[in-house]
């Protein structure tokens, strides 16, 4: 793990604090790391292509590998990093990347490196001018695109590159590492709150770390219900009641609940859904009724994505689980 300088770091969000700076402090995709460094080692470092989730190592990787290639002092000299923030249409790839790609330096030897971050947000004719200064420039210089989707990059840019998908860290990657920032920075945390923290992120280590910081500052506990709070999540609790609600209770009572509960809480309905949708498939219910509900759960969800009213889909929720209790009644029967 990185040693670090307290005083240096005090202020720094730990998702910078803990960002590994060399590629033996990364913790996950071996089989990539091992590649690159192979790569590295023997100076044969092609274009790369990074693509794959939030929050999974993309980043971290490519800045790890050039504080391996390049001394802290010509790192400046060298790399030229561009985020989605900066301007990146045609005339800065024109301009700033081409004159960087183009110009050697005298005191240092070896190729420069362009990270070009969030590429898939790069507009078509800026990756149509990208392909010619990526073959023009390709023994001065080597790109590495970073990208969430890989559809929205050209294929004339894919096949120039070496890709490496980064797949969602899985809970035994993340656990080491979220260890170490809790004994790091001494916060109290219990078992149930870092699976909680495992729940939300699904693979997503910049939010594990981001959500831990968040709960650490606003309770003195970081526990699965704290965690929840926290992120404006429905607690396991709370969405027992509601499916209890709706399986259980006259219609016009369990709307009125689940409004007051809705409102207390801050909840929105398309969270409660997709919590409800898990609790469903632990249900013990016949296949047949099981099917028709998810079915009209799906339905739902795609009317709330398009902006539906909360107050009518909540109907429609109760509805389907109205249905669904007819349905096991006249099954029993």
């Amino acid at each position: 793990m990185p040693e670090l300088n307290p005083t240096q770091h005090q202020n720094l969000p730990w998702v910078e604090k803990y960002r590994p700076n060399a590629l033996k402090e990364l913790i996950s995709h071996e089989d990539i790391i091992s590649t690159i460094r192979k790569f590295i080692s023997e100076d044969k470092l092609p274009h790369l292509l990074f693509y794959g989730p939030p929050g999974t190592g993309k980043t971290s990787t490519i800045l790890a590998c050039a504080k391996e290639i390049y001394k802290p002092k010509e790192f400046n000299s060298m790399v030229l990093e561009l985020n989605a923030s900066d301007d990146r249409g045609i005339n800065v790839v024109r301009g700033q990347v081409l004159n960087f790609a183009s110009t050697r330096t005298i005191f240092n030897s070896g190729f420069k490196l362009v990270i070009l971050d969030e590429a898939d947000a790069m507009t078509q004719d800026a990756q149509n001018a990208l392909r010619r200064i990526i073959e023009k420039f390709t023994d001065n210089v080597r790109f590495c695109l970073i990208c969430n989707y890989l559809s929205k990059i050209i294929p004339a840019l894919q096949s120039r590159c070496t890709r490496f998908r980064f797949g969602p860290l899985n809970p035994q990657q993340i656990f080491p590492r979220l260890e170490y920032v809790c004994q790091e920075e001494h916060v109290d945390v219990t078992q149930d709150g870092k699976d909680a923290l495992m729940g939300l992120s699904n693979g997503d280590m910049r939010k594990v770390i981001n959500i831990l910081q968040s709960c650490s500052m606003a309770f003195d506990q970081v526990n699965e219900d704290n965690v929840y709070t926290c992120v404006g999540h429905p607690l396991k609790s709370d969405i027992t009641n509601i499916v209890n609600w709706m399986l259980n209770e006259s219609f016009n009572t369990a709307y009125s609940n689940i409004e007051r509960l809705k409102t207390l809480k801050g909840l929105s309905l398309l969270d409660i859904l997709s919590e409800v949708h898990l609790f469903v498939h632990r249900l013990e219910l016949p296949q047949k009724i099981k099917i028709h509900l998810l079915i009209k759960m799906s339905d739902l969800e795609n009317r709330l994505l398009n902006g539906a009213s909360e107050k009518i889909q909540l109907g429609s929720l109760l509805s389907a689980f109205q249905v669904t209790r007819e349905m096991i009644k006249e099954e029993a029967s």
